[in-house]
């Protein structure tokens, strides 16, 4: 199992992350958001479901390998996506750039850049690239592409840890030549990466891709179950931000929050969320146990107060 961080109290930072609004603040109220009411036809005494113990937040559509995960512990989840993905101001450069130019180090920090990079680098004509990812879960983007014969598209760097700053700190860079890197971004990532690099010799171009912005038409059915369940997970800063959003005016939520990784969990307690989960070692393996962890505690909570 891997190695797990509870917070619940702010952690002995260092200023990582630029500070933001607490929770307390006031924020528009849900009526902003386009609620939109479920609908449903009477039917003959259905089933009932049993009641998610997990929200899963991240764009609709790619849920579905942590529901899979989860269902073997018999947990049920509930899908409500916080942020969907938009195309970034640099998109339309990315595959021009790619047929056109050579670089050392193409760099991708996340599924999403991932996956808008390989529909480039297709429409490129497959240009011979070395790739470094951030992790195991932006590597599998690369998966399927990897299977085929005479690939011209190589993975060959992953950090230590899961995170930009430590990928900047560890890339190779061989002899004193200028080497190059291509950093395709999201709009909203930090400069770390680049900052890290530059300083370390590394001519860096970042493009900014892609665009990661909240929900705005919620299912208020969907907005009541998400609220009653238990833990919350998130992979991205956007995605706490996004949920944030949505509890700003109920003073009493104080379920728990399971991230990703400390970056995404750091901007949780900064901006006010208490229970806060995450494997010290990104990666989608921990952030389930980040969830069973924060499940249990949980449970055993419940217990404590009926007895």
């Amino acid at each position: 199992m891997a190695s797990l961080v509870f917070l619940s109290s702010p952690p002995p930072s260092p200023p990582l992350l630029p500070p933001s609004s607490p929770l307390s603040k006031s924020r528009p109220p849900f009526s902003s958001l386009g609620l939109r009411a479920s609908s449903s036809s009477p039917s003959s005494s259905p089933t009932p479901k049993p009641k998610p113990k997990v929200v899963v937040t991240r764009e609709r559509g790619k849920n579905a390998k942590l529901v899979g995960a989860l269902a073997k512990h018999n947990i049920h989840c509930v899908e409500f996506p916080l942020i969907k993905h938009t195309k970034g101001p640099d998109a339309d450069r990315l595959t021009t750039l790619l047929h056109d130019t050579p670089f050392d180090w193409i760099v991708i920090t996340s599924p999403e850049a991932g996956s808008v990079f390989l529909d480039a680098w297709k429409a490129a004509g497959k240009p011979k690239v070395r790739i470094g990812v951030v992790g195991s879960g932006t590597a599998s983007i690369f998966h399927d592409i990897l299977q085929l014969p005479d690939q011209s598209l190589e993975i060959a760097f992953s950090p230590s840890k899961a995170t930009g700053k430590i990928l900047a700190l560890e890339l190779p860079k061989y002899g004193h030549k200028n080497f190059t890197v291509l950093y395709p971004a999201s709009v909203k990532a930090g400069n770390e990466i680049e900052e890290g690099l530059s300083g370390r010799g590394f001519e860096v171009m970042r493009l900014n891709t892609y665009n990661t912005v909240p929900i705005q038409d919620v299912d208020q059915m969907v907005l009541k179950q998400a609220l009653s369940a238990p833990v919350v997970a998130v992979a991205s800063p956007s995605a706490v931000r996004a949920w944030i959003y949505l509890i700003s005016k109920l003073e009493n939520w104080d379920h728990s929050v399971a991230c990703i990784g400390e970056t995404t969990a750091l901007v949780a307690k900064r901006l006010g969320l208490k229970n806060v989960y995450y494997p010290t070692n990104p990666g989608f393996e921990g952030w389930v146990d980040s969830i069973l962890e924060a499940l249990r505690i949980h449970d055993e909570l419940q217990k404590a107060l009926v007895c």
